[in-house]
């Protein structure tokens, strides 16, 4: 087997990039000319990619203006957002319109916690029990060993979860402005060996025992939060949805009873639209970890109709992972977009997520809309390539 070119002494060069991709050819036949097209500096690369070789390209668009009223986001916002799938911004620029028209989104981050979940075996369930209480009554010290290693993770509080002769612990970590997977595993490794220095009577440890969900979805975090728990919510008049959606607020509220019925018989993560969509493309953008929206996208719709008949709208996400610093937020296109949003660096990172809270709100909208209208298939046939 032929392995894949690595300098020892500087990987991340330009020269090492230019190997790979004669070797690449060599072993299919395939010349890679456009992956080898980049401003990027590979230099500014290490940490962020191992045996670099090129650079895969999406296309970007400009979304807005977007207009948010947060706590952190206040304003009008163009928001990139990097995808192949053609109506997709479009889609997104109708639904920033018309809650625009409508007076704006309003956006809360109601909770914050990244979390890594260590699980302890003992002889008997009867010590796990005694161990967990343990646990509880030293949580000052543990919190002390957590946070040495850091220099902005908090240690919130610790949940229990225990099965058969097993602790599973749930460490919830603030951590600033970066998403903190890393972060809160290292913290929790030097707590879990302190602890394991300190009580006697642990059979087995391991740093995660699959209660973090990483990369997941999960129902402990639609309950208890993972990254940021944001809520996007607008009253949109009646009238407004029907001159430039063509639906009424009664008809929508309608079609919303509706996606919840088949949500629950398909037992979804989420009885929306496609949150998907706005947050993978905005990840994209912005330099977030993409593996994350298999968690970020869990999103919860909510509809009323108010007592003028005009329709409130309400988007729950609560396990969005965000980061303004750190991971690839730092690399030029990306610090470019978070630029943009005025979200790069220090306090940025609940701005960040109500930005894309209200993005999600505002996709979701026009989605739903175009179902109920009937424009989903003709807008793909006019703005999407019909391959």
């Amino acid at each position: 087997m032929t392995k894949i070119p690595r300098r020892t002494d500087d990987d991340c060069t330009a020269e090492a990039a230019a190997d790979r991709r004669e070797f690449a050819q060599r072993q299919t036949g395939v010349a890679l000319e456009h992956v080898g097209h980049t401003s990027l500096d590979p230099a500014t690369l290490a940490g962020n990619i191992e045996n670099f070789t090129g650079v895969a390209q999406v296309p970007l668009g400009l979304a807005g203006p977007l207009k948010v009223d947060g706590e952190h986001a206040q304003g009008d916002f163009y928001v990139p957002m990097a995808t192949t799938e053609g109506t997709l911004v479009a889609s997104y620029n109708r639904g920033m319109r018309v809650t625009r028209e409508a007076g704006g989104i309003a956006v809360s981050v109601i909770d914050d916690a990244m979390q890594r979940a260590p699980v302890f075996r003992f002889a008997s369930a009867r010590e796990a029990r005694e161990f967990g209480q343990w646990v509880t009554h030293h949580f000052e010290h543990i919190k002390e060993r957590a946070e040495a290693t850091t220099r902005v993770g908090k240690l919130r509080d610790i949940e229990q979860y225990a099965v058969s002769r097993f602790r599973y612990l749930r460490f919830n970590y603030t951590t600033g402005d970066a998403a903190g997977q890393n972060m809160v595993g290292r913290a929790t490794e030097a707590a879990c060996q302190w602890i394991a220095s300190q009580y006697a009577g642990i059979d087995r440890w391991l740093l995660s025992g699959n209660m973090d969900t990483d990369k997941k979805f999960s129902r402990l975090n639609t309950l208890h939060t993972r990254g940021k728990r944001v809520v996007a919510e607008c009253i949109l008049p009646d009238r407004l949805l029907r001159e430039r959606l063509r639906v009424s607020a009664e008809d929508l509220f309608a079609q919303r009873q509706i996606s919840n019925l088949g949500a629950l018989m398909a037992a979804t993560n989420n009885n929306g639209a496609h949150s998907a969509n706005g947050i993978a493309a905005v990840f994209i953008a912005t330099g977030q970890d993409a593996a994350n929206v298999a968690e970020s996208s869990s999103a919860i719709a909510h509809a009323e109709l108010t007592a003028e008949g005009d329709y409130y709208y309400s988007i729950t996400i609560p396990s969005l992972i965000v980061a303004t610093h750190g991971g690839g937020t730092a690399l030029a296109t990306q610090r470019e977009c978070l630029e943009m949003l005025g979200c790069l660096g220090k306090d940025r990172a609940n701005k960040l997520a109500e930005i894309i809270g209200a993005t999600v709100l505002a996709g979701e909208l026009s989605l739903s809309s175009a179902i109920l209208a009937g424009d989903w298939v003709t807008s793909h046939e006019t703005y999407g390539r019909n391959r």
